[in-house]
């Protein structure tokens, strides 16, 4: 029963995701504008009909699917982050990779004299683009691998911090720890770098307008991987659900295949933060979401966690591009808005449950 409950949950996130990328064909600088129905009319301007294309092709489209890419990418992580501490308010950035990331980020623009030209600078931006960056590829793809660098190291030092990964209580706290340093760190580089302040914003409030068909490839190459290694581990965090000396019992060596989560958990994340900056709350609140409407095994809870995540980043991009149009809001701001009212409603309605049956 419970499995039917879940495909059912999974194939309307599916259609909610593919309704979410029609939607987004149709939003852009000016708020909702239907560029398919140049699209579709056979009478309509050959030349409207050759820019519709572009825009809805090369721009509108990869931004979308990139949204959903990387809101599935955080969905996971954040699943296997609750199941790897047994703590649901665990989220993809517990180990340091946030803070790694956004400290390559920082030392790249430092080391390249990144001002407003590199990156898309203010919170806000007049016409379509709030963009990461709108100079040259190249240093693009350096920003996006100094992240990416940035979160695996992070990880390692973590990793390094707490000997390992035989203590789950360690490890958080060796992330903690890494993360705060390391946000020290980036705020001290960024101090003797004030050109890169305004450049390193749009990384911080997290933007997916700079998303195109190559890193959408790349998220969605790294989230069938992911998908794969996280569906076949899923019965190591069944066991750690029981308590370690449980999954002890049950025959799990419980070492290399928690590293094997924290790998997976850490390349998900670095890849999603390396694309699109630091969005907040998908991934704590995407397994929240699935488990609020269904109680599954982690194997399915990581699927739908997933679907979640990208439909939760997905809408949060759309609402980002329509509020306030034509300009934009950062999609971070977004999500961490709505995740943050969510969670407080949450905490509220747990709250009134335990004064209600203390009172009965």
């Amino acid at each position: 029963m419970r499995l039917r409950q879940a495909a059912l949950l999974g194939w309307g996130l599916l259609l909610l995701g593919l309704l979410l990328a029609a939607l987004g064909t149709c939003i852009g600088s000016a708020g909702f504008e239907n560029l398919l129905r140049p699209l579709l009319d056979a009478s309509a301007d050959p030349a409207e009909r050759a820019m519709a294309l572009q825009i809805v092709w090369e721009i509108r489209l990869p931004r979308t699917l990139g949204a959903w890419a990387a809101g599935s990418l955080l969905g996971l992580a954040g699943a296997l982050a609750q199941g790897l501490f047994r703590n649901p308010l665990a989220d993809p950035y517990l180990l340091g990779s946030a803070s790694g990331a956004s400290l390559g980020v920082a030392i790249a623009l430092a080391a390249v004299g990144g001002g407003a030209g590199m990156v898309g600078g203010g919170s806000m931006m007049n016409g379509a683009t709030f963009s990461m960056l709108s100079g040259s590829v190249w240093v693009r793809l350096g920003l996006t691998g100094a992240a990416f660098a940035g979160a695996v190291l992070a990880v390692l030092l973590t990793l390094a911090l707490a000997r390992g990964v035989g203590h789950t209580l360690r490890l958080l706290l060796a992330g903690v720890i890494v993360g705060v340093v390391l946000g020290a760190m980036t705020s001290l580089v960024l101090l003797f770098s004030p050109d890169s302040l305004q450049a390193m914003q749009a990384f911080m409030l997290g933007t997916t307008s700079f998303v195109g068909w190559t890193s959408w490839g790349l998220m969605f190459a790294c989230w069938c991987l992911c998908m794969a290694l996280a569906a076949a581990l899923a019965r190591v965090l069944d066991g750690l659900s029981l308590g370690e000396a449980t999954a002890q019992t049950l025959g799990l060596p419980l070492a290399p295949l928690r590293a094997a989560l924290v790998a997976v958990l850490a390349l998900a994340t670095g890849t999603a933060v390396a694309q699109t900056g630091l969005i907040a709350f998908v991934g704590l609140a995407a397994p929240h979401l699935v488990r609020a409407v269904l109680k599954v095994p982690h194997r399915q809870l990581m699927w739908l966690a997933s679907l979640m995540g990208g439909v939760l980043l997905a809408s949060a991009d759309l609402l980002a591009r329509w509020v306030i149009a034509p300009q934009e809001l950062p999609v971070g701001v977004v999500t961490a808005a709505l995740g943050g009212g969510y969670l407080l409603w949450l905490m509220h309605r747990r709250s009134s449950g335990l004064h209600a049956g203390g009172l009965l």
